[in-house]
């Protein structure tokens, strides 16, 4: 059925030769069995090192559906309840406010658990608007601190931190994509008792056999780390740039960021993957209930906070649990199915899952400001082109 998949050595090799990327992998999971699975390039274009199956990559935003299957777990749990308010967990989100270009006033309501899971909450990453510019101080004493060998803040902590800025508007009222997933590793520890990593390692990692996915890598494995680049007027250079304080993973980081912070390889992730296609469940291992995916993959946004969908890449989603979910694809540009979930993170790692074609794609790059393009969504249309 897949002779097809052949299509996308093309892609990836004419991609490499013409230094758009300087390497890559790529997997395509079916019926929870990998049908296709090969690497390109160069994982260190310099040293000539070739990318393997063996390369960890910095995840970024790939992160955050992690994040989104921890709450999940604390959900069928009973330990929260999505429409719970935020402030209980976190105090200093308490009586928030909201800082725009109309000036400082209260917020109408509260942050929910909800609100962090559909990126509603108002909570900003550092930007240019108001409250954007407000919480990239907060940011910007954490990675100085690094930058100079001072004390870095804890997870907990810092969100703490965040927790003081004004919102960008009063949580429910649009979708615009922030900080809410390291504001739930933060809910997390404090429900769990546990650091955010010892969470994951014990609910997650270790049962799915996801021994190369974590805050930091060993001394013995950092070799194994590819490079990332990125495309500058003179062409694609290395990038040096410490993003979302995101440190060299050569020790154990003091903020363990929910939203961007893992490291992995494409075949770490892909147990992850294969676990929600398995509905929660992984070679006899249960990670998660099989509603709980159900709900975990559905769009939770409202028609209003739709309307605020405004990247190229989320044309025809919609959007839930820190993923974009298929509504259109026409309007997306694939042939892939309505309720089609996945994500991607800032330097290019991508992946999505079809539950009614019970297909999944892997996309792993090192790649800055990539994530889903135009490439991506050619090499998916050649995955999903080849189904009978």
């Amino acid at each position: 059925m897949f002779e097809n998949l052949r299509y996308i050595n093309t892609l990836m090799n004419e991609a490499v030769e013409k230094d758009s990327i300087a390497g890559g992998s790529v997997m395509v999971i079916h019926k929870g069995e990998t049908v296709y699975q090969d690497h390109f390039g160069y994982a260190d274009r310099a040293s000539g090192k070739k990318m393997d199956g063996d390369n960890l990559f910095r995840l970024f935003s790939l992160t955050k559906p992690i994040t989104a299957a921890a709450a999940m777990l604390l959900l069928e749990r009973g330990k929260i309840e999505l429409r719970y308010p935020l402030k209980w967990f976190l105090p200093t989100f308490e009586n928030p406010q909201v800082l725009d270009e109309n000036g400082l006033r209260p917020a109408d309501r509260d942050i929910t658990l909800g609100d962090l899971l559909t990126m509603t909450s108002g909570i900003s990453y550092p930007g240019g608007t108001p409250s954007g510019m407000k919480m990239g101080e907060v940011w910007g004493r954490q990675s100085d601190a690094y930058e100079k060998g001072g004390k870095q803040l804890s997870t907990r902590d810092l969100v703490l931190e965040m927790g003081k800025v004004p919102l960008a508007f009063t949580p429910g009222a649009k979708w615009e994509y922030g900080a809410s997933a390291d504001v739930m590793a933060a809910v997390i520890e404090t429900v769990s008792g546990m650091k955010y990593s010892e969470f994951l390692k014990k609910e997650f990692f270790e049962p799915l056999g996801m021994n190369d996915t974590g805050f930091y890598i060993p001394e013995e494995k950092y070799h194994r780390l590819a490079t990332p680049y990125v495309q500058t007027p003179e062409g694609n250079a290395v990038y040096t740039n410490h993003d979302l304080c995101i440190t060299d993973y050569k020790t154990p980081p003091a903020f363990e960021s929910g939203g961007a912070g893992l490291v992995s390889t494409i075949e770490d992730y892909s147990k992850f993957v294969k676990m929600l296609m398995g509905r929660g469940s992984l070679g006899g291992v249960r990670i998660l209930g099989r509603k709980t995916v159900e709900l975990m993959a559905s769009d939770c946004l409202t028609d209003m906070q739709r309307a605020s969908l405004e990247w190229d890449s989320m044309l025809g989603q919609g959007y839930g649990n820190f993923m974009r979910v298929l509504q259109s694809p026409a309007a997306a540009g694939i042939n892939g199915s309505v309720g089609e979930y996945g994500w991607d993170g800032m330097l290019g790692c991508y992946f999505c899952i079809d539950p009614k074609e019970d297909l999944a794609f892997l996309y792993f790059v090192q790649q800055a400001y990539t994530g889903c393009t135009d490439f991506t969504r050619r090499l998916q249309n050649v995955v999903w082109g080849a189904l009978d």
